[in-house]
């Protein structure tokens, strides 16, 4: 990434942020100069690093999921923990009262 260029830069596109993430891993570059050089929060910065491994990840499987197929992955695995937690807490307050014990 060209630091004249992109001293400037207003508006992170995929393109921009995935050519500072690579500068990153390659090791041209750390997050926090990165960040100060282009007043970016170093969190933000290090969120892009984590998001390009994850895709790179992706993008390298045998058979790679595409980002819909993670997301109802990621939003069922999420409802059956929510489903097991909501059946656990119904079984404790039907075991309190079957116990006489009060709620405190």
């Amino acid at each position: 990434m060209s630091t004249k260029m992109d001293e400037e830069v207003k508006r992170w596109t995929a393109k921009r942020k995935s050519a500072l993430v690579l500068e990153i891993i390659q090791g041209k570059t750390t997050i926090a100069e990165a960040s100060r050089a282009y007043d970016l929060a170093p969190s933000e910065v290090e969120a892009w690093v984590d998001d390009g491994k994850r895709g790179m990840e992706n993008a390298l499987r045998a058979n790679p999921l595409d980002v819909r197929e993670q997301y109802e992955r990621q939003i069922k695995e999420l409802q059956e923990a929510y489903g097991e937690a909501m059946l656990e807490l119904r079984v404790r307050k039907k075991l309190q009262s079957l116990l006489g014990e009060d709620e405190k």
